[in-house]
């Protein structure tokens, strides 16, 4: 099952469940790490029950979150199961785990218990509110982005905070856990000692909030919702046009000037109202009005393809299916398909972004069944 990519060899006991767990061990099993998926028999993962859709039978969350991994049934709440965990941990490198603090130590699996025996042992522990004040706090994307002020500068008002698309908080709390595991192992290589890694959602999402986070922590700004547009930069948002919305990035003054004369409208440039990019969001309301007069009088891919000859950044609001289309036209190889070699089934996934000239991503297994 190892792979030989640059974490080959490495052996992973995966404790984890539902997204941000199995999205970082996902990532660690595509660079060739061995990855051990523990399950609950006859119950599993939650997220293997998250449908529709479903493809082949099974999940399409669970899919997307679970290949290049090997599973194994071991029920924790009996002795038997713990002392096969017990097992199945002493012949790996790293163990991941996303249960709510305290859950795992009441296994007697906790990392001070494991590490009196395995000094070298690295072990991160995902949470959704850290293991102190807010270790009651269940770890839902949903209530994280609520608590964490993501869904109050998200939405088009005050009255009207909105989630993001997709449960991002988990996918950038997986990739703070797979940072860690991968510091933790190059100390571990350098002195042979472990350590223990703690990653939590909130914690993960304020520090992913940026300029919005750091106009507070500096200043005392509470930052309010303002729709696709950028606080500090205009334009930088969407706008109309003759059929779909186009969103544009001209982030400073060269770019709006290639933006004005591409659209035939140089006169922007010498208005005094939007000389300079603070002029510009001071007069917003009235830069975006004279942009959307014209933009309105052709389609979005017409700008997009007269844009992007001239530099400036900008998209149609495309679905996924256009998002791919046009993965697919950038020669970016955004999906690949792994072959079930007990069924012959291709399971299409989401290719690996990172991409290393030495050692690529591999994908050796499709997401496992459920264990009986």
């Amino acid at each position: 099952m190892s792979g030989t990519g640059a974490l080959g060899g490495l052996r992973i006991a995966d404790f984890t469940r539902v997204l941000s767990g199995p999205y970082a061990t996902m990532l660690l099993g595509d660079l060739g790490a061995e990855v051990i998926k523990i399950e609950r028999p006859g119950v599993g993962d939650e997220t293997r029950s998250w449908g529709p859709p479903w493809y082949e039978g099974q999940a399409t969350y669970y899919l997307g979150a679970n290949r290049n991994k090997s599973v194994e049934g071991v029920d924790l709440g009996t002795e038997p199961g713990r002392a096969r965990a017990r097992a199945l941990i002493e012949q790996s490198d790293v163990v991941v785990q996303n249960f709510r603090p305290g859950t795992m130590e009441r296994f007697g699996l906790g990392y001070a218990q494991l590490a009196a025996e395995r000094p070298e042992l690295v072990y991160c522990s995902i949470s959704g509110f850290g293991a102190a004040g807010g270790a009651d706090l269940p770890g839902y994307d949903l209530i994280v982005q609520a608590a964490g002020g993501l869904m109050s500068i998200t939405g088009p008002d005050d009255a009207t905070p909105i989630k993001t698309g997709v449960a991002l908080v988990d996918v950038i709390c997986g990739l703070h856990a797979v940072t860690g595991i991968l510091a933790a192992l190059r100390h571990r290589d350098e002195t042979g000692a472990g350590q223990h890694i703690e990653v939590n959602l909130f914690s993960s999402l304020l520090s992913a909030l940026a300029n919005q986070a750091s106009a507070y922590v500096a200043t005392g700004h509470v930052p309010k919702p303002l729709g696709n547009r950028h606080p500090s930069i205009a334009p930088y948002e969407t706008m109309k046009t003759a059929d779909r919305p186009l969103a544009i990035a001209a982030a400073n003054d060269k770019l709006f000037a290639a933006l004005a004369r591409s659209i035939d409208r140089a006169d922007l440039i010498s208005d005094e109202r939007f000389a300079t990019n603070p002029q510009r969001v001071l007069n917003r309301q009235q830069l975006v009005k004279e942009l959307e007069q014209t933009l309105s009088r052709a389609p979005a891919d017409h700008w997009f393809d007269l844009l992007r000859g001239a530099g400036v950044p900008c998209s149609p609001i495309n679905d996924l299916n256009q998002a791919f289309e046009l993965a697919t036209s950038l020669d970016l190889d955004a999906v690949v398909s792994i072959t079930c070699p007990d069924t012959g089934t291709p399971y299409p996934q989401v290719a690996c972004p990172i991409q290393l000239s030495h050692t690529p991503a591999t994908y050796r297994r499709v997401p496992p069944p459920l264990p009986g």
